[in-house]
């Protein structure tokens, strides 16, 4: 029978329940100042406990999740529900989408059209200097 702990580490915690790719990112989101409990930065060794409101600011997103389970080794994403609610409002993803849209430089091409020719990337960088 698997050992359920009461607290975790907070970088293990982020990492386990799938927030950041790596623990080292955790910790190095930790450390600045990205993370914060209640409103105040964390560090990576601060525990999280049930019932903890976490925000992690990350790629133009600002997530808001309560920890419901602590746990120590990461688990596959359909049970990530079952160890945090995530709190963030949808708007927020929205507008995360659109800031990741706007500065990419990419605009969407219809499914089908395939890679833009020399012709398609001559015109799309005389429209992207026009605009300056």
């Amino acid at each position: 029978m698997e050992m359920v702990p009461s607290e975790v580490r907070m970088d293990k915690w982020l990492w386990a329940v799938r927030l950041f790719k790596t623990r080292s990112l955790a910790i190095q989101a930790c450390n600045n100042g990205r993370v914060s409990l209640q409103g105040v930065a964390v560090k990576p060794s601060r525990s999280a406990r049930v019932g903890d409101v976490i925000t992690v600011s990350m790629e133009g997103l600002s997530r808001t999740v309560r920890v419901l389970r602590p746990i120590e080794r990461r688990v596959a994403a359909s049970v990530v529900p079952e160890c945090l609610e995530d709190l963030t409002p949808a708007e927020e993803y929205q507008r995360a989408r659109e800031v990741r849209a706007a500065g990419s430089g990419f605009s969407p091409r219809a499914k089908g059209e395939g890679r833009p020719t020399k012709r398609d990337r001559r015109a799309m960088d005389r429209l992207d200097s026009s605009s300056d």
